[in-house]
């Protein structure tokens, strides 16, 4: 988004996109401190929804209810008030009132989940699934749930640190969009009887939420590794500049920096095997054309990824291209 102009008929998705995007890189950073919290914490719970919204123009602190009027939504504080009471598709949330004993709860019960990986991993989808049904606070939960998720996900040592996104995922589903939302929706159904759980929702309902979400999550490992694979990433590399750059020997030096993360400018002539001054016309014609990039002008060049050229570097990462994905192993989660 840096510097491009909006549509005005998709600027509140950016906005919104953007202002994840900051707080998940506040979790990341948290998380690579050593300074990351219980993610079920009401504490931190809170802390994302008003980190969120500091991200947000002023315009988008209010909810619209339906019968015309509109609720603020105060950063960071959950529904504590009738004006407040919503209903999202067919569910009810709890009401306002209850809304602080069902997280008081929520936070109790999850806490114990943090002494067991395994129990970790599947807490990351049974407790996206809750704090959703919960619903907090008036506006923002989906994207909450979302982030309370990714940091749940390093937490439990198994997070993308930028290389996988569950959000990405569960846009997108297994099969079809929608997915998520329909799968939310069934893990909503009341109980079906003596041998469906001990609570008001339906234990079997929670279980297929839950193997969907880790599916989801598994896939999109998968993806990211197909995507960054070095030999695959490195051939679209090579025919992209091949097709852009009028110099045959520049695919060769962007491969080389590729593959050693950076390279300091004065030993470009030594990969390309040619004189200083070719190499170094080479390597100035990828940086001003942002293959290559450096800190300052005589600083080691490293690779670059230009956003014009995202789906020939990254296929699918943003649209619904066809990749050739590994299959899965079989797995059960029962």
């Amino acid at each position: 988004m840096a510097g491009a102009e909006i549509d005005p008929e998709r600027r509140s998705l950016a906005l919104e996109a953007k202002a994840h995007v900051e707080v998940q890189r506040m979790i990341d950073g948290l998380s690579l401190r050593g300074e990351l919290p219980s993610p079920t914490s009401i504490d931190f719970i809170r802390r994302v929804h008003r980190v969120f919204y500091d991200e947000m123009p002023e315009e988008f602190r209010f909810v619209d209810k339906p019968d015309g009027t509109r609720a603020e939504i105060v950063p960071g504080e959950f529904r504590s008030s009738p004006e407040h009471d919503v209903v999202v598709g067919r569910h009810q949330p709890p009401s306002s009132d209850r809304v602080l004993a069902f997280m008081e709860h929520f936070e109790k019960r999850y806490a114990m989940t943090e002494q067991q990986a395994s129990l970790r991993i599947i807490a990351i989808a049974s407790a996206h699934h809750r704090l959703n049904y919960i619903h907090p606070f008036p506006d923002g939960n989906g994207r909450v749930s979302r982030l309370m998720s990714h940091a749940m996900a390093l937490k439990a040592g198994i997070g993308g640190n930028g290389l996988w996104s569950i959000s990405r995922g569960l846009a997108r589903g297994l099969k079809v969009r929608g997915e998520y939302k329909r799968m939310l929706d069934y893990a909503d159904s009341p109980r079906q009887g003596d041998r469906d759980g001990r609570g008001n929702l339906s234990e079997s309902a929670l279980k297929d939420f839950v193997e969907w979400f880790l599916t989801v999550a598994l896939d999109q490992v998968r993806f990211s590794i197909t995507m960054f694979d070095l030999r695959r990433l490195e051939a679209r590399y090579r025919a992209l500049v091949k097709d852009i750059v009028d110099d045959k020997r520049a695919p060769d030096l962007v491969a080389a920096v590729l593959r050693h993360g950076r390279l300091p400018r004065g030993e470009a002539n030594l990969v390309l095997k040619t004189s200083e001054r070719t190499a170094r016309n080479t390597l100035s014609e990828l940086v001003d054309r942002g293959f290559l990039k450096s800190d300052t002008p005589k600083a080691p060049v490293r690779i670059a990824f230009p956003l014009d050229f995202r789906e020939r570097l990254f296929p699918n990462l943003f649209t619904d291209a066809e990749v050739d994905v590994p299959e899965p192993p079989s797995l059960s989660f029962r």
